[in-house]
């Protein structure tokens, strides 16, 4: 959401933004023009990266957040905005091998978190992604 034109978007303390929820490829547009400063970049990278590997993906926006998944079959991965970086969440994370290096309360979620500095994070992210769209999603929603 934007105030008057021109002005930045409505962002969290940690800097996610609000955006609407919604559905398709708009409302993740939407979602990655309103990450601020380089959080912006990694969050077109994790889109592109989820395309170019997942032909036919759905895409849709709740909760402030990216989701992405196959029709009929649920959502494998989110992301989300932090002060410091962003979190990469597969939802059934815990299945994968070897599994993303962030563990959750939950045993079958993991997250990666991408920080400004870091390199070379692609790689592991594009095995994850393939792993995580072979397995059955999650209906969150």
């Amino acid at each position: 959401m934007r105030g008057q034109e021109g002005d930045e978007p409505r962002r969290n303390a940690g800097g996610n933004p609000y955006v609407p929820k919604g559905d398709g490829r708009e409302a993740v547009e939407s979602y990655l023009a309103a990450m601020p400063d380089w959080k912006q970049g990694v969050g077109r990278q994790i889109d592109a990266l989820v395309e170019q590997h997942v032909p036919g993906v759905d895409k849709a926006v709740r909760w402030n957040t990216p989701f992405y998944g196959m029709e009929g079959d649920g959502w494998f991965l989110c992301f989300y905005c932090y002060k410091r970086y962003v979190q990469v969440t597969f939802l059934k994370g815990g299945r994968m091998d070897p599994p993303p290096p962030k563990a959750s309360k939950y045993p079958d979620v993991r997250y990666l978190d991408i920080h400004e500095a870091d390199q070379d994070w692609e790689e592991s992210l594009v095995g994850w992604i393939n792993q995580a769209a072979t397995l059955p999603g999650e209906r969150v929603f």
